[in-house]
């Protein structure tokens, strides 16, 4: 037997007691590749990522993409009239019309993003539409609106009864208070992984409760509520989206971890600058996510009340993040 012979028969036995576990070698211009421990994974802020995490891992461990499988996954609390915050059944502006913001990023760094969406359910699948079938990143309003119905997307109603009696309450006082943890600031950010070791991430909201007409936060503003670099890791917030804008918060994470530091303390460094750059932080809620091209993950935030959720070859779990206060 030829050496060349001889190492591959090696290198394939090697595979299978490895059950798969590495990429186990590169010899004579050959690869031998499955998929590494940590990959593929998911992982998604608040527990509505649970449901949603189930949905993109139908797509991942069928060793389908991180782009699809994102897309997929907050589908589901798009279309769920119980989560308040997200999509049909989020709650209304002030004025009583619920406006949608999505967006998505590829393993390219191809990105797609809707704000202030009227009328149309699935908002991340109009937002990926923008990324693959125009030469554009944003479309926005009646814009974005007349662009999905172009694509088949339908017009529908979002505010369900219950949105609309809260509003009808709130209407009453017209306070505007965010109150943290609860009725603004569960955005669904989605990171991950694929088995071929690629990233994407989505984000989708329906925003702050009773802005003002036209507001639009951190969520389809790549770099703000969402970011994705193939070649080191991505990451999303959650929280109160002006905060985050101004510090271009995930954009920032990717970097501290591109500087060596772990996802989770990547996060909590990000989260420090928020709060070093506000007064008072009393009513501020931020939190972000993080994985990194190893399929290490980790969230922080501001005051303890946040988690995310996780799905891997190991089965799904609910992680509180840790938090400075």
């Amino acid at each position: 037997m030829s050496s060349r012979r001889r190492f591959l028969k090696l290198t394939a036995m090697s595979a299978t007691l490895l059950g798969g576990g590495f990429q186990v070698v590169k010899a004579f211009g050959e690869s031998f590749s499955a998929a590494k421990p940590g990959r593929p994974i998911v992982i998604s802020t608040w527990d509505h990522g649970i449901p949603a995490n189930a949905a993109a891992w139908e797509v991942l461990s069928k060793n389908g993409t991180a782009l699809d499988a994102v897309e997929a996954g907050v589908r589901v609390p798009e279309a769920d009239p119980n989560v308040r915050t997200v999509g049909y059944g989020g709650y209304p502006d002030r004025e009583g019309k619920v406006t949608l913001d999505a967006c998505i990023m590829d393993k390219d760094s191809n990105c797609g993003a809707v704000a202030f969406l009227q009328h149309i359910k699935h908002p991340i699948s109009v937002a990926r539409k923008v990324m693959e079938d125009t030469p554009h990143v944003m479309l926005v309003g009646q814009g974005a609106y007349e662009f999905a119905l172009s694509k088949g997307f339908q017009k529908e109603n979002l505010l369900t009864p219950a949105s609309e009696k809260d509003w009808k309450n709130w209407l009453k006082e017209s306070k505007y208070k965010p109150v943290i943890n609860i009725e603004n600031h569960d955005t669904i950010g989605m990171l991950a992984l694929d088995a071929n070791g690629d990233l994407a991430g989505a984000c989708t909201t329906s925003g702050a409760a009773y802005k003002m007409h036209g507001r639009v936060g951190d969520s389809p503003i790549i770099g703000a509520g969402l970011f994705v670099d193939n070649e080191v890791g991505a990451a999303t917030a959650t929280g109160l989206g002006e905060a985050v804008i101004r510090m271009v918060g995930s954009h920032l994470v990717v970097e501290l971890m591109r500087q060596g530091n772990s996802p989770e303390n990547a996060c909590k460094l990000a989260v420090e600058r928020i709060i070093a750059k506000h007064k008072d932080v009393k009513d501020l809620q931020v939190g972000f996510i993080a994985l990194n091209k190893q399929g290490e993950y980790g969230g922080y935030c501001i005051h303890k009340g946040f988690n995310f959720a996780v799905q891997d070859q190991s089965g799904k779990k609910l992680l509180d993040g840790k938090s400075k206060f």
